[in-house]
């Protein structure tokens, strides 16, 4: 159930996508000629009024055919008022970025209504203090909660970190920081001077950073926000998301990050699939964050891709003229041999990890 429930999710997203190309593309009057779930032969298919809409064999993605543009052949062009071709480059680059965009629209809504339903946080509560730190100096104890620091409400974990990373530098040290805590139903206050610490990030960088030395006690809650909360949650978690997949990208690039750390279609499935039986809040995570995965993958400037079509109609655009037939169509083949091979190292990827946790 999970891995099906995981599937149709993705078919979703993929539809989405599409479904904002072919919004933008009726609204500027652009004829739509197929609508597709997936690449290859189509499985069912059927026309209703101009359009064929088609759930094809290969569900790796989708596509929106237009009058005017293939993808296979960006040779073709249709001179008619209702085609691809003969629109202003702003148009274009509208219909083309219009899948990002709903991606990113997804997301944000996803993240709107797991705000509404509440938000999964870790209570501000300390387990452990570390052996002559800061917090053991000011006199912290297992099993308080931070309440405050300084001027600012503590309600998770993460806000608290935030606050302590956020301490001003005072020569070598830092400024010391206005602490209250809950102690036995009692509010008391204290004062504790940050040290510099090392810290992994995500990225498992070592880097330095204030901090008190506490260990969160584990205590997971739910915080309910209001529509107005939500909507400010949504978007800095998808401005988040969206950070975090090009910092990835850049890293993958710069060949910090190796390439058998890609995943692919089947790795998200995947993924989802576990999350799928966790309940809606770790599902909606997940969704959200594959939807702006996708709309940033798409904004990559390989020709297959919505990114690589912007920058040639920026070309046009700016040079006042068309690229060449025949260097738009081997810059083409190039792009779209690049997205196969990562399509396949991704999909490698993902078979090897899911036969070596099988073999364990």
């Amino acid at each position: 159930m999970g891995l099906f429930s995981a599937f149709l999710a993705l078919c979703f997203l993929i539809f989405f996508h599409e479904l904002g190309h072919f919004c933008a593309a009726r609204l500027f009057g652009v004829k739509v000629e197929v609508f597709s779930i997936g690449f290859g032969k189509k499985l069912l298919h059927k026309r209703i009024g101009d359009t064929q809409y088609a759930l094809s064999l290969i569900p790796l993605g989708g596509y929106v055919k237009l009058k005017g543009q293939d993808d296979l052949d960006p040779t073709s062009r249709e001179i008619a008022p209702d085609s691809y071709t003969t629109k202003p480059p702003l148009v274009k680059i509208a219909i083309l970025s219009a899948g990002v965009v709903f991606n990113l629209l997804l997301a944000f809504l996803l993240y709107v209504g797991i705000g509404l339903s509440g938000v999964k946080i870790l209570e501000p509560i300390i387990g452990e203090i570390q052996q002559d730190s800061p917090a053991q100096k000011a006199g912290l104890l297992p099993n308080d909660r931070i309440v405050k620091v300084d001027s600012t409400s503590i309600t998770s974990w993460e806000q608290l970190s935030q606050a302590i990373a956020q301490a001003k530098p005072s020569g070598s040290s830092f400024t010391p920081l206005a602490l209250t805590i809950q102690r036995d139903g009692k509010l008391e206050s204290t004062f504790i001077t940050p040290e510099s610490s090392s810290h992994q990030n995500i990225f498992g960088d070592t880097i330095q950073r204030p901090m008190i030395g506490i260990v969160a006690k584990g205590e997971v809650g739910v915080e309910h926000l209001g529509l107005a909360a939500s909507i400010k949650f949504a978007m800095q978690e998808v401005a988040r998301a969206s950070l975090l997949i090009f910092e990835s990208l850049k890293r993958l690039i710069l060949g910090l990050i190796p390439l058998g750390e890609l995943s692919g279609v089947i790795g998200i499935v995947d993924v989802m699939a576990e999350v799928a039986p966790s309940g809606f809040y770790a599902f909606a995570m997940v969704m959200a964050l594959i939807s702006v995965n996708l709309a940033v993958i798409n904004l990559l400037p390989i020709p297959a891709l919505d990114g690589g079509q912007i920058v040639f109609v920026c070309y046009e655009a700016l040079m006042k003229r068309q690229m060449s037939d025949k260097v738009l169509y081997a810059l083409t083949m190039l792009g779209w041999a690049v997205l196969l091979g990562l399509v396949a190292l991704g999909v490698y990827n993902d078979v090897l990890r899911i036969v070596t946790r099988t073999m364990q």
